[in-house]
Parts: C-alpha cells; sequence; structure tokens
C-alpha cells in the first residue's frame, strides 16, 4: 500500500522496534525481524530514545539491533525505515543544532546513509515552529531523510507546521503517529480525521493493542504477562472499556479469529490509516497481527465497533 503523498509501499502491519533491547534480545530481536520480512513485512517503526528507559540501556538499543539485522541481511534497500528525535534523554527536544546530531547518530547506529521517515517524537514549543522547519527541510535535501513525520502533535500545532511549510516551500509533514485503539480514540478525533484527508497526510497509530488490553489476555484480572501489563489496570477497572472489549470478542468470534487480529482488522478499515504499529517479543506473536491485515469485517461489524467506545 502507498504511502500518503510519498513514493513508499508499505505493509499494512507496521512494526515496532520498541521491545528491541529490552522486551527482547538481540537474538530474539533478530528472530521477529526475520518472520515479519518472510511474511512480507517491509516497515519497521523505532525511534532513538528506544530504550532509554530500562536499567542498564542508554537509548538508540533498538536502533543498532535493527542495523545489524539488515546489515547481516543485506535487505536495508528492502526496508521501510521510520525512526524519531526529540525524547533520547540526552539529546531531548527539537532544537536544529540537536536534531543534526540526533539524525547522524541515528544513520551510524542503523549502519546507512538516510531513514526514510524521520519523526518530531514529540512537539517542542520551546523552538520556534519555522527553524525546526528549516531544519527538516535541510534533511530532506541533504538525502538524509526522504520524509517528514509527526508523532503526538495536537491538531493545531500540527496545521500550524503545516502552514510555514506551505509558505516557505519546505519539505512538510507527509505522516503523523498518535494513540489510537477501539478504547482510546480522542487524540484524532473527527476534526485531526477530517484534516488528515484533506492533507493527504496519513496516520499511524500507535498503542493499537493499548498495552495488551484489547488483546483480551488480561481479562481475568492478571496484568503481569506482558512487559507492559501494569499500563492496563486502569481499563480492567472501566466497565466502558470491558463492555467495548466484549463487542470485539463479538465481531473476533463471527470470524473464529482473535481479538488482537479484529483490532487491528478494525483500525485499517480507516481510510487516514494505511498501516498500524504493533510490536511482538517473539516470532509467533506476529500471527495474530498479520492476521489483522486480512480479515475483512462487514459494515455492521465496522458500525458495531465505530459506536463501542465513547470518549470521556
Amino acid at each position: 500500500m502507498q504511502l500518503a503523498d510519498t513514493n513508499l509501499m508499505v505493509h499494512p502491519l507496521h512494526l515496532g522496534g520498541n521491545p528491541f533491547g529490552w522486551g527482547a534480545d538481540r537474538d530474539q530481536s533478530f528472530a521477529v525481524l526475520d518472520a515479519y520480512a518472510e511474511a512480507g513485512g517491509n516497515f519497521i517503526d523505532t525511534a532513538d530514545a528506544y530504550s532509554a528507559w530500562v536499567d542498564g540501556n542508554s537509548g538508540g538499543e533498538s536502533e543498532t539491533i535493527i542495523g545489524e539485522w539488515m546489515a547481516s541481511r543485506g535487505n536495508r534497500d528492502d526496508m521501510v525505515i521510520a525512526t524519531k528525535v526529540g525524547a533520547y534523554p540526552k539529546r531531548k527536544g527539537l532544537d536544529p543544532a540537536n536534531i543534526r546530531k540526533c539524525i547522524d547518530a541515528s544513520l551510524r547506529r542503523l549502519g546507512t546513509d538516510h531513514v526514510d521517515v524521520y519523526y518530531a517524537h514529540s512537539d517542542d514549543e520551546s523552538v520556534d515552529q519555522v527553524a525546526v522547519a528549516e531544519t527538516f527541510d535541510a534533511l530532506v535535501r541533504s538525502g538524509k531523510v526522504s520524509y517528514l513525520g509527526a508523532s503526538n502533535f495536537t491538531l493545531d500545532r500540527l496545521q500550524s507546521a503545516m502552514k510555514i511549510s506551505a509558505q516557505y516551500s519546505l519539505a512538510c509533514y507527509r505522516v503523523v503517529q498518535d494513540r489510537y485503539n477501539l478504547v482510546s480514540r480522542s487524540a484524532v478525533d473527527s476534526q485531526k480525521q477530517e484534516y488528515l484527508r484533506a492533507q493527504g497526510i496519513a496516520e499511524l497509530p500507535f498503542h493499537s493493542l493499548a498495552s495488551g488490553f484489547l488483546s483480551g489476555k488480561h481479562t481475568g484480572g492478571d496484568a503481569t504477562g506482558s512487559v507492559r501489563g501494569s499500563r492496563v489496570a486502569d481499563l480492567l477497572e472501566n466497565q466502558e472499556a470491558l463492555r467495548a472489549l466484549e463487542i470485539l470478542d463479538d465481531v473476533a468470534s463471527a470470524h473464529n479469529a482473535s481479538m488482537t487480529a479484529t483490532t487491528l482488522a478494525w483500525q485499517l478499515t480507516h481510510d487516514f490509516i494505511p498501516s498500524t504499529i504493533a510490536s511482538a517479543r517473539v516470532p509467533e506473536q506476529l500471527t495474530e497481527l498479520l492476521a489483522g491485515t486480512e480479515l475483512q469485517l462487514a459494515d455492521d461489524e465496522i458500525t458495531a465497533l465505530n459506536d463501542a467506545w465513547v470518549e470521556a
């Protein structure tokens, strides 16, 4: 599938590189990447900050593993690589000098001369947006970056950045990332959806499974089965979220599919979402993720899932 207004053709499962280097060690990560590529996957998401929050890590571990994997497999030209700047603890923010240092460090770790998509990991209101836009544009013109992305931007700030790019004839954001799933939709409300459609910007949602909640594996009250399990505690106490999960389970059962596959399939029914981000710690977890890219939902099922959650 074509990624928005770019020349990139990407798989509908955007493999998250977040676990590489903490939830999955090097060998496990290689196994996941091999299985993903063998299944036809080509779109990998990472960031320079992954996984600086883990004791003993400093950041860049995910990029390093992905770079070593591509070098060992000789497949860089077959992969679409997305990484981010702005959240690395030692180099936070979108100061122009910081961006220039971070892209070079990311390229070294990834073992490549360019990244296909380069994100602002989050907005930085302390830096002039014109300066940020000019810096990103220079990276595109230099060939170090093919296309630009914005992660965790409000609609107002995204619109402002796009206006600046148009005004000064600079490279603009072609993709965005936001938290968006069956039980968390406020970051991509109807206004933002309309704007993304009008601008031809692709949304690549993260937390697609709500930290595992939408897989259904925590409904017995045990949130210890994954490295992110503690994050589902609030959802397990939310009756509306549990009701949405029941509707998801009903739709999944009708297809003899997993809840994981079904929630990804629902995301991909959105015309502004060409690919959705999900991660795997072991190859076996890819089976359900990939199944979600093949599952076709009926119109009434899509409506039921659309109506399953009303953001408070």
